[in-house]
């Protein structure tokens, strides 16, 4: 009995969770003070002079020490020129964020170009492909 017990409270150890409720809470901040500081602080670095970026997420590391924000350029034009700004200005970037959060630890920004755009989109064409279309329309009329 005693072995069951064990190898079942090993085995629930050892599944993958999501981010805890702190790591979201914190991304969020950040994901607030980033998107802040991009659009209202003047950044001195010529690839993000006039260019808007979108944060959409930020993921948090367990101590909350690191953080991958996930970014998209408007129109996702040149965004392998924003992501190599955004490398260089990231230790700015973590001081002004780090007067507006309230944190321990000031987080280590790390960018990402979010590829969910790309997903979205692929899924939408994979929808209107015309072997697949037909099909979505006879089950919305049939249910």
């Amino acid at each position: 009995m005693a072995r069951q017990r064990d190898s079942k409270h090993q085995d629930s150890r050892q599944q993958p969770r999501g981010p805890s409720q702190r790591q979201l809470r914190a991304g969020e901040l950040i994901r607030h003070a980033v998107a802040e500081v991009l659009t209202r602080e003047e950044i001195h670095h010529e690839d993000l002079a006039g260019v808007a970026v979108t944060v959409t997420e930020v993921g948090m590391s367990p101590d909350l020490r690191q953080a991958t924000c996930y970014i998209m350029p408007l129109g996702g034009k040149d965004a392998d020129k924003v992501l190599k700004a955004l490398h260089k200005s990231g230790p700015w970037l973590s001081g002004q964020v780090a007067r507006r959060v309230s944190l321990k630890f000031t987080p280590r920004l790390h960018f990402r170009i979010d590829g969910s755009f790309d997903n979205a989109d692929h899924i939408q064409q994979l929808l209107r492909r015309g072997d697949v279309a037909p099909n979505l329309r006879d089950n919305e009329d049939g249910s």
